[in-house]
């Protein structure tokens, strides 16, 4: 049986990308349905979480799915020794369709290796998020108009963030230029660095922040400092508020720049922003309903015709 597990983005084509993107658009327009009224969404998030775990459960419960899980690893048996295998096993006799965060980088490719449902990638570690760039990239293309040769400027912890990540993985088929602003302990992997050389993208490494740097940009995706990665919180203190966008460094930004940030925000974006018409955080996690109604919907096998077609809309 063909696995329909999303793990990855690395592995989608273009055109699978935006027919991806398109089916959010119809999701936007009619979100509220009856779709997979048979169906069961399990949530497995043995990390924290508010936008990505809520959003799947919300776009779940407009689809007309029932929604079990866990918000919390100590009230469940993997704290009393139970291994990942045997719980993902055990929660497929249950669900039709497993999504999960972990703590573990890779462990959401091994789950879709044992598991007889499909598993949706909610985060692992600081690897992948390929939920969050469905939302990120449908963002992008609705502000801009188009997803090619773009100048996208990735700010902050670039080494740990599992978003910026996945994030230049997709882009690869749309000629961007990437700008990585980051201090030099929280640089870009050299593994992403050479995956751009690879295939051709273009970036450029800034350890400066401010006005001038910024003022070409399309998009300026911020990312918190993430304080659970570091082992040495010395390390993390030294680091925390490198970067602070504050509204006197948009004065000359582009009239078609947009501020995405995954959320949460610690001090990277000063409040005063979030009035600031290029700010665009808030509806970008708005986005993520559209977004991961077509994942969950695309996992489970329905096809563009059968959204567009549904008999179920609730009008």
């Amino acid at each position: 049986m063909e696995n329909r597990s999303l793990v990855t983005i690395a592995n989608h084509s273009k055109e699978r990308i935006l027919y991806l993107l398109e089916m959010a658009r119809e999701f936007e327009k009619k979100p509220n349905r009856h779709l997979l009224d048979e169906k069961i969404v399990a949530t497995l998030f043995f990390e924290p979480s508010t936008r990505t775990r809520l959003s799947f459960e919300t776009a779940a419960n407009r689809l007309g799915a029932k929604v079990i899980g866990f918000t919390d690893p100590k009230v469940t048996s993997s704290s009393k020794g139970e291994t990942l295998k045997d719980t993902i096993m055990m929660v497929s006799n249950y669900a039709d369709i497993i999504v999960m965060r972990h703590y573990l980088e890779g462990a959401a490719r091994y789950a879709s290796e044992i598991a007889p449902v499909p598993i949706v990638n909610a985060g692992d570690g600081a690897n992948q998020h390929p939920s969050q760039t469905m939302l990120d990239l449908y963002s992008i293309y609705k502000t801009q108009g188009t997803l090619e040769n773009l100048n996208i400027y990735l700010v902050g912890d670039l080494k740990y963030g599992r978003t910026v990540h996945s994030l230049l993985m997709a882009m690869r088929h749309f000629n961007p230029t990437f700008h990585f602003v980051a201090p030099d302990e929280l640089k870009m992997p050299e593994e992403y660095k050479l995956y751009c050389k690879e295939h051709n993208i273009k970036y450029v490494e800034h350890t400066a922040f401010n006005e001038k740097i910024i003022n070409e940009a399309d998009i300026l995706y911020m990312t918190r400092v993430q304080k659970e990665r570091f082992s040495d919180l010395m390390e993390y203190e030294k680091v925390k508020n490198v970067y602070i966008l504050k509204n006197d460094m948009l004065n000359n930004a582009r009239d078609n720049m947009k501020i995405l940030h995954p959320l949460p925000r610690v001090n990277e974006i000063e409040y005063e922003v979030d009035t600031n018409p290029h700010a665009y955080y808030i509806q970008q996690a708005q986005n993520g309903l559209y977004a991961r109604e077509a994942i969950i919907c695309d996992v489970l096998g329905l096809s563009m015709d059968e959204i567009i077609n549904d008999p179920t809309i609730i009008k």
